[in-house]
């Protein structure tokens, strides 16, 4: 009898993280391999947060913190939530975590009884559904087509809820497939929600500052303040501010919720690094110039990545309006044999050849629960990107 717990048959290892790993150890073995896999800014953390954190230490801020922040960092969120959205957080309706990741866990584990269902639309980020089972609840898949954007429609939603349904998901500006709601998008889910008094929401927008083309992302407080005192806002340094290492992830929601998450917290990781808070201080509240600096570049390279795919044949590539990937269909390479033999039946074998044959990494569409597309990263130099787009034309030519 196995002494691993059963709940952890539930769930799986992050789907992107494999990917990045079978690149790096082809590369380690001497492979010329371009990764477009991992959804991390290939930017240095601005000068004055690296600046902010060396005095923390000089300092001697290198001691425990509250559980759910350092007040300096928690006013800061505030300060954000109002100034970029008009969101009235008060710093005790905040909590600080390890990342994102430990947010969204936080949040299901302190709610989540046996049974309870969780709205998660599709293509979304992997970890939502895991994180949810994780927790004793039941993700409910809603497919989003690349026909409409790859967003939801509220018919969808309202279709989706149930008696059991106790969370809603929504990622704007998405990971995998960069779609961003705007607020007339987002205006007629709120009419479900609002419909709906025991459906609570949890908005990521995590990338709501990597949008391009104008477009003004909306979240969900922001349009329908009445849904308040049901949503979650989170949101983080790691995309906005290139610190994915530094691990900072934040939440603005309901006080009787933010306690149950410290509580839960404080059993688990407790605070978050001190260095990284301090850090994430002076992220929020220092210069914003490198955002649209970052921002700049990341536009070019989508569009130079669009217009590349789209040249590729069975290949066709919507452009997405934020965050730093692209999700591109595989429709017209499936069910074809690679250069080598192999067969390409699914988007699996697509993305495994494609890393053998060409030497270029990317994520299937199924670890995204979309499966028949494949996820790229253009958060990688333009040069690698040129090339690397260069190298799957080359492969989907060579299909039969």
């Amino acid at each position: 009898m196995s002494f691993i717990a059963e709940r952890l048959e539930r769930i799986s290892p992050s789907q992107t993280i494999a990917i990045s790993t079978k690149a790096r150890a082809l590369k380690a073995a001497g492979r010329d391999i371009i990764s477009l896999s991992a959804g991390e800014p290939d930017f240095d953390t601005p000068r004055n947060v690296k600046d902010a954190a060396i005095r923390a230490i000089e300092a001697g801020e290198t001691k425990y913190t509250d559980v759910a922040g350092t007040p300096a960092l928690r006013r800061a969120i505030a300060e954000k939530f109002r100034r970029d959205s008009g969101l009235d957080y008060k710093p005790e309706e905040i909590i600080v975590a390890t990342g994102g990741k430990q947010v969204i866990y936080n949040a299901m584990v302190a709610t989540l009884n046996p049974g309870d269902e969780a709205i998660i639309p599709t293509p979304c980020w992997v970890s939502y559904p895991d994180i949810v089972a994780l927790a004793d609840g039941t993700p409910v898949l809603v497919p989003c087509g690349q026909n409409a954007g790859f967003k939801l429609r509220a018919e969808d939603l309202e279709a989706a809820i149930t008696p059991r349904t106790k969370w809603f998901f929504i990622n704007s500006p998405c990971n995998p497939t960069g779609a961003a709601y705007s607020a007339d998008e987002l205006r007629p889910l709120c009419e479900v929600l609002l419909r709906h008094e025991n459906v609570w929401i949890f908005t990521d927008d995590i990338y709501e500052k990597l949008v391009y083309d104008g477009f003004r992302p909306a979240t969900i407080v922001e349009v329908e303040p009445r849904l308040k005192a049901r949503t979650v806002t989170m949101n983080g340094c790691s995309k906005a501010y290139a610190m994915t290492g530094w691990r900072i992830g934040y939440a603005g929601a309901p006080i009787e919720l933010i306690k149950a998450m410290d509580k839960l917290q404080s059993q688990s990781t407790s605070n978050t690094s001190s260095i990284s808070q301090a850090a994430a201080v002076e992220a929020l509240n220092g210069p914003q110039d490198s955002i649209a600096e970052m921002a700049k570049v990341y536009q070019q390279r989508r569009d130079l990545v669009v217009a590349m795919l789209n040249e590729a044949p069975g290949i066709s590539c919507h452009k997405p309006e934020g965050a730093f990937y692209v999700y591109p269909s595989l429709a017209g390479c499936l069910g074809k044999t690679s250069r080598s033999g192999v067969a390409i039946r699914n988007d699996e074998d697509f993305v495994t050849t494609l890393l053998e044959e060409e030497g270029v990494a990317a994520v299937h569409g199924a670890a995204f629960m979309y499966p028949g597309y494949m996820r790229i990263s253009y958060a990688t130099s333009t040069a690698a990107l040129r090339e690397a787009c260069q190298r799957i034309e080359h492969f989907c030519r060579g299909l039969r």
